[in-house]
């Protein structure tokens, strides 16, 4: 093992770790500081390399391989023959893996900066252990992310098949279209993943401990989807992971033990654990720095993204359980902007956080859940719009999907947007709008134009719907 360098440490005004939202904190306005940047993984992050933008290149593809069966329903015949995973796969990595080493370089070509390859760890709050090297900085960001979660599952990590095992850092790069895949996991990248593989034509089975898919949903998105996957994929809901294992002729097998006791076992070429992710909190040695942590492992920040000591901030996976890209990257401007303006901090806004899961169907939502409104005793009222309620949605043959809306009667202002069916990533940006914004249901309904016969006209009459339900609350 190589010896730690015990020379006197470099000293940096900011250390940032992390390349991915972390490598958006530094602008032209850091130029006359002396900065760093530290990531032993790919630069630019999971976003760019492993996470949301390669696996919505992936679902468009898997889209259009889907649309054969939407095709027919309004007297159109369209037939599938293949995917080419590699060309597919390549088409992808050709356009991203040339970003991130161009981000990288553009990084090693400051002169004020200075980038390390390697793992950091805290030594004491200002001093960072790098590979072999020493650092101080007297401010310090925490953008080191999260990484694949590995469920506790006997032989998950034999050798002997471990090239068959894949997270969603992996599976994206494998060589070919798997016959038959297991995807452990009923969460977004369980989803997502599952519509890829069985739109482009493998058998896919996803085994989940939950009785739905999408399970942290409103209840009635997550039933419906769970519903509709159900046609594509053989789903086997409310069964525990007891092991992996080879069976007699050498195929994988995935064992699994439902709430009556009964073993079941599912053959797979590819096993994809899709369990979820835990923030890289655990191989920073925080503890030397006296960062507080959560019970899930999450750093803990105040509203300026502010650790429990006062010089390191934090923001995106490693202190915001969402691990959501957008959220990443709000919370790195106000680092940014905390950084440079100590007197003059601004928060970060975590009200109206929305997501959305790239399947399909496709889901989107924004505030609270019907569930969790009846849980807080909080006065609610409901409206639920049907896609082929409106003109496009009859254009569309759509008889599976809808727009919930949650209100509160006495301001008259949503609570809570649930969408499931085409373009709901999309569709949900104006409840998102008027939550942020504090506008009242009939004001965002008919305060505006919508474009007739569009698909926003089921947000707006969602609106409307909405509305009468107040009025009669």
């Amino acid at each position: 093992m190589a010896s730690e360098d015990r020379s006197s440490p470099e000293r940096f005004d900011v250390v940032v770790i992390g390349s991915g939202s972390g490598n958006t904190v530094f602008g032209k306005e850091f130029a006359d500081l002396k900065v760093a940047l530290v990531d032993s993984g790919t630069f630019a992050g999971t976003c760019l390399n492993k996470g949301c933008i390669p696996s919505k290149m992936f679902v468009r593809p898997a889209d259009l391989a889907a649309a054969v069966d939407e095709a027919a329903r309004i007297g159109v015949d369209l037939q599938f023959n293949g995917a080419s995973f590699p060309a597919i796969r390549d088409r992808i990595f050709s356009r991203i893996d040339p970003i991130s080493a161009e981000q990288l370089a553009f990084r090693q070509g400051l002169e004020n900066t200075t980038v390390f390859t390697e793992e950091a760890s805290f030594v004491d709050p200002h001093t960072l252990q790098v590979g072999r090297r020493r650092i101080t900085a007297d401010q310090i960001v925490l953008a080191a992310g999260s990484r694949p979660r590995v469920p506790e599952l006997l032989g998950i990590d034999d050798p002997r098949w471990s090239h068959r095992i894949h997270t969603s850092d992996t599976i994206m790069r494998i060589d070919d279209l798997p016959e038959r895949i297991v995807i452990l996991g009923g969460g977004f990248i369980a989803a997502e993943f599952a519509h890829v593989f069985s739109a482009l034509g493998s058998k896919v089975t996803v085994i989940n401990r939950s009785g739905r898919m999408l399970r942290r949903e409103d209840i009635d998105v997550s039933k419906r989807f769970t519903e509709q996957l159900a046609w594509r994929a053989s789903l086997r809901m409310s069964e525990d992971l007891v092991a992996l294992e080879e069976d007699a002729g050498g195929h994988l097998v995935v064992v699994t033990v439902d709430p009556y006791g009964i073993d079941y076992m599912y053959p797979a070429d590819i096993v994809l654990n899709a369990t979820g992710r835990i923030p890289n909190s655990d191989r920073l040695n925080l503890p030397a720095a006296g960062v507080d942590v959560d019970d899930n492992g999450f750093v803990v920040v105040d509203e300026h993204q502010r650790t429990s000591v006062p010089h390191i901030w934090a923001l995106g996976d490693i202190c915001f359980p969402g691990l959501l890209k957008h959220v990443a990257n709000a919370e790195a401007r106000v680092v940014r902007h905390n950084l440079l303006n100590p007197d003059a901090l601004i928060s970060s806004d975590h009200r109206f956080v929305p997501h959305a899961v790239f399947s399909d169907p496709q889901v989107a939502s924004v505030g609270a859940t019907e569930q969790t409104l009846r849980q807080s005793d909080t006065p609610y009222v409901s409206f639920t719009q049907q896609y082929a309620d409106v003109a496009y949605g009859w254009a569309m043959e759509d008889t599976s999907h809808f727009v919930k809306l949650l209100g509160d009667p006495s301001t008259r202002t949503l609570l809570g947007a649930h969408i499931i069916g085409p373009q709901a990533a999309t569709l949900i940006q104006v409840a998102i709008q008027a939550m942020s914004f504090g506008q009242k249901v009939d004001d965002v309904a008919r305060g505006q134009y919508w474009i007739h016969p569009a698909l926003p006209e089921v947000v707006e009459n969602a609106l409307l719907g909405l509305a009468k339900e107040m009025d009669r609350a």
